[in-house]
């Protein structure tokens, strides 16, 4: 049936000529339905549903791109300019695969093309691709193969090509993989993760910073909202042993008690205050340790991406890592022994000198490596067990599935790097503890678990736990607001 259908709407397309207005017309007559001399969103979408385009929103995005007079739909005039322009790019994208140029792209060039864009397929699925046509692929560019080899040959040619994608908004290979990229949207409280990339048109046009500060606000709310689960995690993590057990309930009860319910939020406006010159260093130091670790005019590897990351983390955290400092004091703080962050500041510098800006600094910077690491090896892992096994019309997965990867390899990047996370709450809250008693590193680690046992370097785990996935929902619809408000186009 799709077969049959695909062909009365796209009758002899192998065949067209691109200049070939007939082509254009005949398919024009066959889309506008209701015979007024346009098409509009809803025949446009009937009629890519019956070619097998499934990807929603293709349609709105088509007719939003031709619709020069902006009336809603396209004319015959604006359908004819929008197809050869986007052949012009399909044609393009074609050539970037066709490495041998022989004209047509097999499953080597797939798996070549596929590595640069950081998606590491084996020489055996990219043959799967081919051979196996109910296996969905990696990307739109093996999405429903078997429709596209026409001819059986196990190879697609630019005839084929086209067909397939005239009608897909999809027509780079930058925009295929979009869907996929890890992005720093998802704000659990930690900025430790891998920072967001960019495509070089974001860049130029500067939609980046658009992201950035679309991140930041998503980031800004969602660490609002989640801050009484963050400050009893920072209170069990500091104060919670064998000997002085403190429940989540019990903790929360214990702060409510000695300031009130707004208690439960102290700490959160440097938490908040940090997060913009936090993003934008690390965003800006990526894009130089890239540049430095990958090859001139090579895409970036995975590995090397895991590196510059790492380092990208560690110049952000030296940077403000005096913010991270305040923000625990200030989280920890009784009631009237601060009366706010510059006064938290000028006592510290007082009393305990410049160095105690960087207590914990040293396990901070070692939880960076798990953390990332981790992180970018799960989302990678459940991405293409995805991709494999699941996917069905399209590359998209769709919005439950990107926040499940994405949540699962950060809450498995935050269970590796806990125990230094920890670690570094301590040291940074020593001071205003017991100024007599300030162990190194190594010596609180020996001291947490010979009081405590190993378990003992996970507590607070559970709040953190708990806020998670809070987190990554309100980041998600604010952010997703905040790209409306701004502008920026999927």
């Amino acid at each position: 049936m799709y077969q049959a259908l695909r062909t009365i709407l796209l009758s002899n397309a192998r065949c067209w000529d691109a200049d070939s207005q007939r082509s254009y017309q005949d398919l024009f007559e066959r889309l506008d339905t209701n015979k007024d001399g346009k098409v509009d969103v809803a025949e446009l979408r009937a009629g890519l549903k019956a070619m097998g385009i499934f990807r929603q929103g293709a349609a709105q995005k088509i007719v939003s791109s031709g619709d020069k007079n902006k009336d809603g739909s396209l004319d015959f005039n604006e359908f004819t300019k929008y197809l050869k322009e986007h052949e012009k790019k399909l044609r393009l994208t074609f050539k970037s695969l066709d490495r041998n140029n022989d004209g047509r792209i097999d499953a080597s060039e797939i798996k070549q093309s596929l590595a640069e864009l950081g998606m590491d397929i084996s020489r055996e699925d990219s043959l799967k691709i081919l051979q196996r046509f109910d296996l969905i692929s990696v990307s739109y560019v093996s999405v429903h193969l078997f429709s596209m080899d026409i001819d059986g040959t196990m190879m697609v040619d630019w005839n084929e090509w086209r067909e397939h994608f005239l009608f897909n908004p999809a027509h780079n290979l930058d925009d295929i993989i979009r869907y996929w990229k890890h992005s720093s949207v998802l704000d659990l409280g930690d900025s430790l993760a891998i920072p967001d990339e960019f495509t070089e048109e974001e860049k130029a046009s500067g939609g980046w910073w658009k992201q950035l500060v679309a991140g930041a606000m998503a980031g800004a709310v969602s660490r609002t909202g989640t801050a009484p689960l963050d400050r009893v995690k920072v209170f069990m993590q500091v104060h919670s042993s064998k000997s002085n057990r403190i429940s989540l309930v019990g903790g929360l009860k214990q702060m409510i008690n000695e300031g009130g319910v707004t208690s439960l939020w102290r700490g959160n406006g440097i938490n908040v205050l940090k997060i913009a010159p936090e993003t934008a260093i690390k965003f800006m130091s990526y894009e130089q340790y890239k540049k430095l670790l990958a090859s001139e005019g090579k895409k970036v590897e995975t590995h090397q991406r895991f590196m510059a990351g790492s380092l990208a983390g560690a110049t952000a955290q030296t940077a403000i890592y005096p913010m991270e400092v305040l923000k625990t004091r200030l989280t920890l703080r009784k009631t009237g022994q601060y009366s706010g962050m510059f006064d938290c500041a000028k006592k510290i510098l007082k009393n305990e000198g410049v160095r105690a800006f960087y207590k914990g600094y040293i396990p901070n910077l070692l939880g960076i490596i798990p953390y990332a690491g981790i992180d970018l090896a799960v989302y990678e892992s459940l991405k293409t067990t995805w991709l494999s096994y699941y996917a069905k019309d399209s590359a998209n997965p769709g919005i439950l599935v990107l926040l499940g990867c994405g949540t699962i390899s950060s809450t498995c990047g935050q269970l590796a790097s806990y125990p230094l996370a920890l670690i570094r709450t301590r040291m940074q809250a020593q001071a205003s503890l017991d100024a007599s008693d300030q162990p190194s590193m190594s010596t609180l680690v020996k001291k947490i678990v010979a009081k405590d046992g190993f378990f003992g370097l996970y507590r607070g785990i559970l709040p953190n736990f708990m806020k998670v996935i809070p987190a990554v929902s309100i980041s998600y619809v604010v952010y997703e607001y905040m790209k409306t408000g701004l502008g920026i186009s999927k």
